[in-house]
């Protein structure tokens, strides 16, 4: 192992180590299975805030945006990134306060599942138990594309096998996650997004330097034809470009209505300690978001001046997601420090796939050892019993997603897409209306639950696949279903009950 290797080894060793470390020292405090999945409803606006986005920014942050701007140049990412900005921040605006109040309200719901069953009194916890399969469903590869993202990184940054190296990183996930719990995961993430900052800033400097500058980054580009088009979208293959047309700009800004569906984002607003404190948290969230997702896009297009210039070689494909690693690699060659430095940033990839694969894991264990288990099928067993319980079925569900990211080829990009379009869709309306329409009722939310997961699987493999006009990213044709089920069939079934009005005028009327 050359020298440099060391050095970053070192930091990337240091960062992991205390990753475990903070998760051993959390896990005293979970009592129960409140602490372990909500953690006692106590986090501050920063944390608050910085975990939040920190495990919105998956993978796809750091190794998404930048391959696919390196590749395609800006139109696509530019929309994307917008259009989840402007979700990020009316999330927070319109959703946080209220589900924090309503949460609580109905029965102390410590899960997104167990606020709809709560919050509509599903006594037959049908809702409750098709959530859960859905968080199930699309948690489980969005989480294995984070595993993926780990192995990708360290199969390019040391040429270590990727299968060892993917399961190694996920194992380190699993451990200060299945010791921690909730605590472990924000705490973690806090930092996280602290290290994810530091690497996007410090690798968009050097990336500039060495392409030459910024002018020479520009003229690359325009080399290009569409790569700084927000209309148009630059092939690699033939060296075209092809229009992005506003149907197309619509659906992408589209992105940002998967907010409001996220399970693992509203869990944080459903924890800050003081709801008072949640304009902080909004205005830090929504910068942080803006900055670090137009960063890593215009990482990805000095990446690709850096290729010019002949310092880092052409990437092709899925590889195009290693940029920063690459330029890392490039960084660590110039000194010992260069390099300790060099291992921060890689530790900077790293964090962005363990902020959101920490989050993931625990949303989809409480979907089965808390909404399945112990919700639908009646188990009662002992708060010691619970917590076993629960980190077990964290175990099960990691290694499960290690089986699913055994193929180092699939887009990270992609993944997430799909993902995103399950949950946005099937939660997504169905939060708002829970939230903000006291007309909405049992039969409108089963309705619309089902409606916006089956459309999402339609869209994407039997109406996209047609093009042209059709070729719509699957999120917003199955959020606008969605939304319509859910109103006319809460029109056409029985009201809910006096008590659930009740209920939610108490919330409206909270300050």
């Amino acid at each position: 192992m050359a020298t440099s290797q060391i050095y970053m080894t070192i930091s990337i060793v240091s960062y992991l180590a205390l990753m475990v470390v903070i998760g051993w020292v959390l896990s005293k405090r979970n009592n129960d299975t409140g602490d372990f999945y909500l953690g006692g409803r106590k986090l501050g606006p920063l944390v608050t805030a910085m975990s939040a986005e920190a495990s919105d920014m998956s993978s796809w942050l750091l190794m998404g945006i930048p391959g696919l701007a390196y590749l395609s140049g800006c139109s696509e990412v530019f929309w994307t990134v917008l259009g989840l900005g402007a979700g990020t921040y009316l999330n927070w605006l319109i959703v946080a306060g209220r589900i924090r109040y309503y949460s609580e309200k109905a029965d102390n719901a410590i899960t997104l599942p167990d606020f709809f069953a709560n919050r509509f009194e599903d006594k037959k916890s049908i809702l409750l138990a098709i959530s859960a399969v859905i968080i199930i469903i699309f948690f489980v590869p969005y989480t294995a594309s984070g595993f993926a993202a780990c192995g990708k990184l360290f199969h390019s940054l040391f040429g270590i096998d990727y299968m060892p190296a993917m399961i190694a990183s996920a194992i380190v996930i699993i451990l200060y996650t299945a010791l921690g719990g909730f605590l472990a995961a924000s705490m973690t993430d806090f930092l996280q997004s602290i290290i994810m900052s530091f690497a996007i800033v410090v690798i968009l400097i050097f990336g500039i330097n060495v392409a030459g500058g910024v002018d020479q980054v520009m003229e690359n580009g325009r080399a290009l034809s569409g790569y700084f088009d927000l209309t148009k979208i630059h092939d690699p293959i033939t060296g075209e470009s092809h229009s992005f047309n506003f149907i197309t700009i619509v659906s992408t800004l589209a992105w940002g209505l998967g907010y409001f569906g996220m399970p693992h984002i509203l869990l944080r607003f459903m924890a800050i300690e003081d709801h008072k404190k949640l304009k902080l948290s909004r205005r830090i969230a929504t910068v942080w978001v803006f900055i670090a997702m137009f960063t890593a896009m215009a990482i990805g297009i000095v990446g690709y001046g850096t290729t010019v210039a002949g310092a880092i070689k052409p990437l092709q494909g899925p590889e195009s997601e290693t940029i920063i690693v690459q330029l890392s690699n490039l960084l660590a060659s110039y000194s010992a420090p260069a390099a300790l430095v060099a291992g921060l940033i890689i530790s900077g990839i790293l964090a962005s796939t363990m902020s959101t694969a920490d989050s993931q894991l625990l949303a989809a264990s409480s979907s089965i050892s808390q909404n399945l288990i112990k919700g639908v099928f009646k188990v009662s067993v002992s708060k010691r019993t619970e917590m076993i319980i629960a980190r077990l079925t964290l175990v099960g569900i990691a290694i499960v997603g290690m089986f699913l990211a055994r193929d180092p080829n699939s887009s990270v990009f992609r993944i997430v897409s799909f993902a995103w379009a399950g949950f946005g869709a099937s939660f997504g309306p169905l939060v708002l209306f829970a939230l903000f329409w006291k007309r909405t009722n049992i039969y409108g939310a089963l309705a619309g639950v089902v409606s916006g997961g089956a459309m999402v699987f339609i869209w994407k493999f039997i109406v996209r696949p047609i093009g042209g006009a059709w070729d719509i990213y699957e999120l917003l044709p199955a959020f606008l279903v969605a939304t319509f089920m859910i109103v006319v069939v809460s029109l056409l079934t029985p009201p809910p009950s006096e008590k659930i009005v009740r209920q939610f005028e108490e919330v409206a009327a909270m300050k």
